[in-house]
């Protein structure tokens, strides 16, 4: 009976895996620019494997599906550096960990606070431990890894929040830490990126604390409003942020109602007097030509609904839209790192925040990456599993936090 059972249980395991592979190759748009193709291909079936898995678990109402994917980040190995001394603290109820050179130093170092993405659920302090070890090694900095609460325990706004009072105990203690005042960079990825666009926003004039010397945004979430740009439709099926997974994770932290996914994705929700006052913003005609695809010309937004508006105006709060910020605080936004992907579909969220900064004349340098797809940014440490764009994203970065 147990070898039966083994057989049975293994026989399901390998179903699922082959369902993953089905669906991979019956829905996903593998980039042709992009260079090892097949890594990413075993890569995107193994994550479908996992989101199958977890999706069987819920229904059978074992535990829900983000609670197992979450639980899977614990199979993440650490890699210990002996030139780091690495603590784990608490601010307040936050947990953070902190990274610092054990190489004497000259002088106060450069600063970092990162906010890992990871779609509002995944992202924990050890899934990112490895990736800011590097960041610090490579740019001889002091760094602030945020561990903010996540999904699915807690909801929309717990991750701004957490992000913007770390920010600012970690600023009010800089010099306990070692960090000069004057060269502070928030640096964040995807859902962490837009955190990093929302808090320094939120810091413009806080003549209490030191101020950010710079922003590094990498292919981050600048709007919840406009489902329908070019890069949402052109590359809604590219691993690793598909549009039903993208926006699975946005009604699941927004704590929204499935029943509204079409007047979310049609723009109902948005009301007419809000869209003619902010299209100047969030309109595909202000992306540079070469991604205004011809022929591009959808019904945008769809008839008003206003049921779908009042179950569902958080989205256009401006903690989840930095893209709305009023022109004052933008124009008083340190200087910016922007990175976009040409395989994301939050590139052009992306290109229009860094429009809205240059229109008002912040600095910034916008690094393109031809073949990079999103969550390419992670697997710039994982060796084997990295591809080149991962590199390239990478240097820019450490390249970038290295001239402040």
């Amino acid at each position: 009976m147990l070898i039966l059972g083994l057989a049975l249980l293994g026989s399901f395991f390998v179903g699922i895996f082959i369902w993953a592979v089905l669906q991979h190759f019956l829905t996903a748009d593998i980039p042709s620019t992009l260079q090892y193709p097949t890594k990413l291909r075993f890569l995107h079936c193994v994550f479908l494997y996992m989101l199958t898995l977890a999706e069987i678990l819920e229904k059978l109402g074992i535990c829900s599906m983000l609670s197992f994917l979450k639980l899977l980040q614990v199979c993440v190995r650490i890699k210990k550096d002996d030139r780091l001394t690495v603590t784990d603290l608490y601010f307040g109820t936050i947990p953070v960990r902190l990274f610092q050179p054990k190489a004497a130093s000259s002088g106060p170092r450069r600063g970092i606070i990162f906010f890992p993405g990871g779609g509002g659920f995944m992202g924990s302090l050890d899934f990112f431990h490895n990736l800011s070890s590097l960041l610090v090694l490579e740019t001889d900095s002091v760094l602030l890894l945020v561990g903010y609460r996540k999904l699915p325990d807690h909801h929309y706004p717990s991750i701004y929040q957490d992000c913007l009072n770390a920010s600012i105990h970690f600023l009010k203690t800089l010099k306990s830490y070692g960090v000069d005042p004057s060269r502070v960079v928030l640096c964040g990825d995807s859902i962490g990126g837009g955190h990093v666009a929302s808090v320094t926003q939120a810091l413009v004039g806080r003549s209490d604390l030191p101020q950010i010397k710079a922003q590094v945004l990498v292919y981050p979430v600048t709007q919840l409003i406009n489902l329908q740009l070019p890069s949402h439709w052109q590359n809604r099926n590219v691993p690793f942020l598909s549009r039903k997974f993208m926006m699975t994770c946005v009604f699941k932290y927004m704590v929204m109602d499935f029943h509204w996914w079409d007047a979310i994705l049609g723009g109902t929700f948005i009301p007419p007097e809000f869209w003619r006052k902010y299209q100047k913003w969030l309109s595909a005609d202000n992306l540079p030509s070469r991604f205004r695809k011809p022929g591009y010309r959808p019904l945008f937004p769809g008839p008003f609904n206003e049921a779908a508006y009042l179950e569902n105006k958080h989205l256009l709060d401006v903690e989840n839209t930095p893209l709305l910020r009023d022109d004052e605080t933008i124009a008083q936004l340190p200087a910016a790192l922007v990175v976009s992907c040409e395989h994301d579909i939050l590139r052009d969220d992306a290109l229009l925040y860094m429009k809205r900064l240059e229109d008002q004349g912040v600095p910034v340098t916008w690094y393109h990456v031809e073949d990079g797809f999103h969550g390419s940014f992670l697997f710039s440490d994982k060796k084997f599993f990295s591809f080149p764009c991962s590199l390239k994203i990478r240097n820019a970065v450490i390249g970038y936090i290295k001239s402040i």
